[in-house]
């Protein structure tokens, strides 16, 4: 749903057969399994193993050139390591009999791993056993190892670990099963972790793992309740600074972690099925394309303003479920709030495309008179906000459905003017002046080359919010649903 949150996952899970049936008896095995001694050596292990790990997760040689500060003996210091993780492994698989081929496969990865000298790591073989959207039950644990660079985490494939639990509340599951069919959706809530989730992360993405090839993905996570322990600390120091009297609902999302952590899961599940939803060119999820950067801005809030609009139509309906319609109320505020109060101003100004979409639902709210910004303090017109924020999602779409019929880089420009008419580009724009002729009759490299990496800058209301909100934002980093407020 974000920079943190963008899907990438493409292809549907394979039915089987086989699946354990869970029960309250088996999901209960994993109770407490953060405090295992076979778990903290395992966490341990792999963060030891970390400091040798070079970027494409090898272990050098000592005579390598990254291993002039490192042991004498590296990769014999690796291998004593990975005996430990295997041995934890093996000890913790009773307590997830759900996952048994999973862990089998990955001990067969670690010892291959080291048979063959600690070279690039290869465990295709245990992420094709790993399929944690066979088991959305309500409270089950996952053990995850894997080398695996970790997105707003770590750029380096480290071996990672993780123990997390499942949060699929009977509402989401009726959403799923019904009107909001996503096969691939796993939402997960963070137990403990190695330094590569001690950060920003907040998604867990099979293509991230180290492997040989790239099969089918047939999953993809997201920590909703990092999403909404941050969300409650954000919101709760911006409305402080910007004077917001919250509505009564609204606040009770930074009252309550596990109400948050719900209302997080409904927009993601939207969210992410959106990706593969609408009038799209071939490749909605623009993966390994080099265009400007706010197409992705574009996408991404075309995502979440889906997920607005489509839960103001279950508020709407007098035949949704209490619950159901409880949390879709609850899902609006989270967009707007999340956009405007942390999107906005979280990351560099170094083509920040969740940044830049933050921007635009916030001017394009106070262009429309629903959001204020009068007398030092904040405030909107509730009873239009639904309304607004559905036009600017119909305006996305509408460009969208219009560029089918354009050319890549018609629709580049297009796009631009969607944005520029609500923001203010960079002075020194060349795209704002107009692109050169020999630009626009080139390749669209060159149309991506003069993109500023801060298109858009902040507005002096975002750049005065910025300084009163950094530390806020800064101290969110690693932040989980136990961490205390």
């Amino acid at each position: 749903m974000s920079q943190t949150t963008m899907a990438t996952i493409v292809g549907e899970p394979e039915v089987l057969e086989d699946a354990l049936t869970v029960t309250p008896e088996v999901i209960a095995l994993a109770d407490g399994v953060e405090h295992d001694p076979a778990w903290l050596r395992l966490k341990e292990s792999a963060t030891a193993l970390q400091a040798l790990q070079v970027k494409d997760g090898s272990v050098p040689d000592v005579s390598g050139p990254e291993a002039s500060d490192r042991s004498e003996a590296p990769r014999s210091e690796a291998s004593e390591l990975v005996d430990a993780i295997v041995e934890s492994i093996a000890a913790l698989a009773p307590r997830f009999p759900h996952e048994a081929a999973y862990l089998e496969a990955l001990q067969t990865d670690f010892r291959r791993w080291q048979r063959e000298g600690f070279g690039v790591p290869d465990f295709l073989d245990s992420l094709v056993e790993f399929q944690p959207q066979r088991y959305r039950v309500d409270g089950i644990r996952h053990l995850v190892v894997f080398p695996m660079v970790t997105q707003n985490g770590s750029p380096d494939r480290h071996v990672e670990a993780l123990v997390v639990e499942t949060i699929w509340p009977e509402f989401i599951a009726d959403l799923e099963a019904s009107a909001y069919s996503n096969k691939l959706f796993v939402s997960l809530r963070l137990v403990d972790f190695t330094p590569g989730y001690d950060t920003n992360s907040a998604v867990l993405f099979p293509e991230t793992v180290a492997m040989r090839e790239i099969p089918p993905f047939t999953w993809g996570a997201i920590f909703q309740d990092r999403e909404a322990a941050r969300y409650r600390r954000v919101v709760r120091a911006a409305s402080e600074i910007t004077k917001l009297d919250l509505p009564d609902d609204a606040a009770r999302l930074l009252d309550d972690q596990n109400l948050a952590e719900e209302t997080f899961v409904m927009w993601d599940l939207i969210h992410d099925r959106t990706h593969m939803r609408g009038d799209l060119p071939f490749d909605p999820f623009m993966i390994k394309q080099r265009m400007p950067f706010f197409l992705y801005s574009l996408e991404e809030l075309r995502c979440d303003l889906t997920a607005f609009r489509e839960s103001v139509k279950l508020e709407r309906d007098p035949a949704t479920d209490a619950t159901v319609r409880e949390h879709a109320k609850l899902v609006q505020y989270a967009v707007i709030f999340d956009r405007i109060f942390r999107f906005a101003i979280t990351g560099s100004r170094v083509r920040n495309y969740d940044g830049l979409g933050g921007q635009l639902l916030f001017a394009w709210l106070h262009r429309k008179h629903v959001l204020e910004w009068t007398d030092v303090s904040l405030s909107f017109d509730w009873s239009a906000v639904p309304d607004a924020v559905v036009e600017l999602g119909d305006a996305i779409d509408e460009l969208y459905w219009k560029s089918i019929d354009r050319p890549k880089t018609a629709h580049w420009l297009a796009a631009y003017d969607l944005v520029r008419s609500v923001l203010t580009p960079n002075p020194a724009s060349v795209w704002a002046e107009g692109l050169p002729r020999e630009v626009l009759a080139g390749p669209p490299k060159g149309y991506t080359d003069l993109v500023m990496d801060d298109e858009f800058p902040l507005s002096m209301f975002y750049e005065a919010l910025d300084k009163k909100m950094k530390a806020v934002i800064e101290s969110t980093v690693g932040i989980t649903g136990t961490t205390d407020d």
